[in-house]
């Protein structure tokens, strides 16, 4: 064998790939803060939602948890969203199909507020 099919032959798959994406010119891949993930968890405590503002894909489900001791709601303030009132340790999810931005809050707490950011 020559030196460089020896060569060739001790590259480990992985590193044959990227070499062969790097030299087809393959589409940039970029990292994100916020997880691809189909769920993402608001807890809503102390009187609050938290995180208050939330940014996830098109296609993504919000998920509410209510840890206070009181009973909370999840409203969006343009009717998209409307959950029963939860008492601690409930949930209540929406899974959100059009970018947009949703505000939210508790009808029973008014000054809790929230909002959604859909990409």
């Amino acid at each position: 064998m020559t030196k460089k099919k020896v060569w060739l032959a001790s590259l480990t798959a992985p590193v044959m790939i990227a070499m062969l994406l790097l030299l087809a010119g393959s589409p940039s891949v970029t990292a994100n803060d916020q997880p691809d993930a189909a769920t993402v968890e608001v807890k809503i405590d102390n009187f609050s939602f938290g995180p208050q503002t939330v940014t996830v894909p098109v296609g993504a489900t919000v998920t509410w948890t209510n840890r206070d001791d009181i009973p909370h709601t999840v409203v969006s303030t343009d009717g998209v969203f409307k959950s029963k009132v939860r008492d601690t340790d409930e949930k209540f999810s929406y899974t959100f199909t059009k970018a947009g931005t949703y505000p939210y809050y508790c009808t029973i707490h008014p000054k809790m507020t929230g909002q959604v950011v859909v990409q």
